[in-house]
């Protein structure tokens, strides 16, 4: 077979970042297989039968150019350029063009082939709330078991990779705009940035306020949309009145609702019933939601933030849609949140394409260990998985699994993310 090599040293030959931690069903140390129709000289060759397979065979000195920090990502400039050069405005300015039409706002349709929400993976075994009350009777336990059995995934499903991705600095940039951190690292304009963070928190409150029953359910928060599902009747909702039906009284007992009584926890099950339908009708047609004056001012504030983060979220969502593409591989979202903030960032940012509601988790109450331990219980040891994110929760909640961690915090490590996706060494 012909191997191929590129002008720029180390541009393919990814290094066996992820060889420091035996694990049996997630290992990385991948040989990838080139087309027989590229050929050069002086590259090592490369055999495999299939693109994951786990068994190294190459030369040890192929990788002698590389220097893993920590067993993780580490890219030397030389290897991977930065795609996005912040002293050349009008390259930043070009790239930047495509949010006239901003890219996931117009994805196309074979990139969102979503199957109906209502038949779509669901999570692994309902999880109460520390501190909500249980019904112990035998026909609801039967209740419950049955749905749970419903929900489980297909085990012929055919999942082979599961990437798990942290939002905030590894999606999208917002936590150190309001900081000042990103201004500082990247000598940008520290008010400008600081204005355009708060103008995004500002919206992401808004639309979880209005939408999203942020103000009631901000004390009784879910790690998933479907965690409280079996407390719902199936009751018609398209005429029912969220404002009168009793839910804030915490102690009275107005309406017959006692917090945390039987009653009380349909109407909570109610509201994250109604928060999943919002997601599902709007997670590709934000427009139709906010309206066409405060979606124009969405477009542009995004529009501004890409430019002061040299199209951060632009290379995310490259990444994500890549991954999207794939018919055994799934996109799955951990946010440290609360999961009503984080659906109304998913749906201000342009991540409803890439991110169905089933796959989306909240670590705010439960941690990431929590959050990953029933992403692996949901789809089991047959896929590998992948963590990316910027932090060392993160990290260390991938190393008690075993599984690899992608650190994302610098243009160059999203860059080399994507290349590694084009290439399928991911």
């Amino acid at each position: 077979m012909a191997s191929y090599s590129f002008s720029s040293s180390g541009y393919v030959n990814i290094p066996p970042y992820y060889n420091t931690t035996p694990n049996g069903y997630s290992g990385l140390n991948f040989q990838y297989s080139l087309p027989d129709s590229y050929s050069t000289t002086g590259a090592s060759s490369a055999t495999s039968t299939s693109p994951y397979n786990t068994q190294p065979s190459l030369d040890p000195t192929y990788y002698h150019q590389f220097q893993p920090t920590l067993g993780y990502p580490c890219y030397p400039s030389s290897a991977y350029p930065s795609s996005y050069n912040f002293n050349s405005p009008n390259q930043l300015t070009s790239s930047i063009k495509l949010s006239q039409g901003y890219p996931n706002e117009s994805i196309p349709s074979s990139l969102l082939d979503h199957s109906n929400p209502s038949t779509s993976n669901s999570p692994s075994p309902t999880i109460k709330t520390e501190g909500k009350p249980c019904s112990t009777s035998k026909a609801k336990a039967n209740r419950n078991r049955n749905k749970i059995q419903q929900l489980s995934p297909d085990p012929d499903n055919n999942i082979e990779r599961i990437f798990i991705w942290d939002l905030d600095e590894t999606i999208v940039i917002l936590n150190s705009l309001l900081t000042g951190t990103y201004a500082q690292h990247y000598q940008k304009d520290p008010q400008a940035a600081m204005s355009f963070g708060v103008q995004m928190e500002e919206m992401i409150f808004n639309l979880a306020e209005i939408h999203l029953f942020l103000n009631d359910l901000d004390d009784c928060d879910q790690a998933h949309i479907d965690d409280i599902a079996s407390d719902d009747n199936g009751q018609d909702l398209s005429n029912y009145n969220f404002a009168i039906d009793g839910f804030h009284s915490s102690s009275s007992n107005v309406n017959n609702t006692v917090r945390g009584g039987v009653d009380w926890m349909r109407k909570l099950a109610f509201r994250y019933r109604h928060i999943k339908d919002v997601y599902n009708n709007y997670r590709l047609d934000i427009q139709n939601l906010f309206g066409q004056e405060k979606y124009e001012r969405l477009l542009q504030l995004r529009m501004d933030t890409e430019t002061m983060t040299g199209a951060w979220l632009t290379l995310a969502l490259k990444a994500l849609n890549i991954i999207k593409q794939r018919k055994n591989c799934i996109n799955v979202l951990v946010s440290t949140d609360q999961l009503v903030s984080t659906l109304s960032k998913v749906l201000l940012y342009g991540l409803g394409g890439v991110f169905d509601i089933e796959n989306i988790y909240s670590a705010a109450k439960v941690g990431r260990e929590s959050c990953f331990e029933r992403i692996h219980t949901r789809f089991g040891r047959k896929p590998t998985y992948v963590v990316i994110g910027d932090g060392r929760d993160e990290e260390s909640a991938a190393k008690q699994l075993g599984w690899p961690f992608w650190r994302v915090n610098e243009h160059q490590n999203l860059t080399a993310l994507v290349h590694a996706l084009e290439w399928q060494f991911l």
